[in-house]
């Protein structure tokens, strides 16, 4: 499920951290389906990457809002 920027940055640190979570494990299992040729959808992996980067963006954003 891609979600939009906005709809990320609507979301608390800790939602975040979850879906974090979520999307790595979902990651390593799509990369275990890819090697073993079960994958039929390969970009999905890359659209995980992306919300991926997106949410630890968002979660370091917020971490310099509160030190200032």
């Amino acid at each position: 499920m891609q979600l939009k920027i906005k709809e990320l940055r609507q979301k608390s640190a800790s939602e975040l951290q979850i879906m974090n979570k979520q999307n790595r494990e979902k990651l390593r299992q799509l990369k275990f389906d890819a090697a073993s040729k079960k994958l039929k959808n390969v970009n999905e992996i890359k659209f995980i990457k992306k919300q991926i980067a997106q949410i630890l963006t968002i979660l370091k954003g917020l971490a310099q809002k509160s030190k200032q």
